[in-house]
């Protein structure tokens, strides 16, 4: 099956989906040079394509009282797939965890998470994250100034840009 063509009206409307997700069909049309017709079939084909992932409000963490950002770098015992899923679904059963990558070098996994304060994060980390079976390590850094999130992503070469093949996990 031929891999689907992409050009610059498409890294426009994902461009301005990043920006302004919540910007009416019509609007997004104009912003594209398309007719709204043709610019909600082809915002439909990106998200059929898994191209756009999906809509959410971003929020502001310190309205919300969640003024403690931590990264932590974890490291396991017995390095298995078994390990490496059973580690990652405990760590998305945490709320506070909003981020965590599988990582190579000292650690194994590195994740962000969000709390109101350092009492709160002690009380993830001991019963939470330390809870975890085969965690061995956890390796805090914590946040003093947040400058920058949830970036758009770079699109300036994309479609253009040499793809890799995606792996299934």
């Amino acid at each position: 099956m031929p891999s689907p063509q992409y050009d610059r009206v498409d890294r426009l409307i994902l461009e301005h989906l990043q920006r302004f997700g919540r910007t009416p069909n019509n609007e997004l049309a104009d912003a594209v040079g398309l007719s709204p017709s043709a610019c909600l079939r082809r915002t439909k084909a990106l998200e059929e394509a898994g191209l756009i992932a999906g809509y959410r409000a971003e929020l502001d963490q310190r309205s919300l009282g969640l003024g403690l950002t931590v990264f932590v770098a974890l490291k396991v015992e017995r390095h298995s797939r078994e390990t490496s899923q059973s580690v990652e679904d405990a760590l998305k059963a945490i709320p506070a965890v909003v981020a965590c990558h599988v990582v190579s070098g000292e650690a194994d996994f590195f994740l962000e998470a969000v709390l109101p304060d350092l009492s709160a994060y002690e009380e993830v980390l001991l019963d939470h994250i330390l809870a975890i079976p085969r965690v061995i390590d956890a390796r805090t850094t914590f946040a003093i100034r947040t400058v920058l999130t949830r970036g758009p992503m770079p699109l300036d070469d994309w479609p253009n840009r040499r793809r890799s093949p995606r792996t299934s996990g």
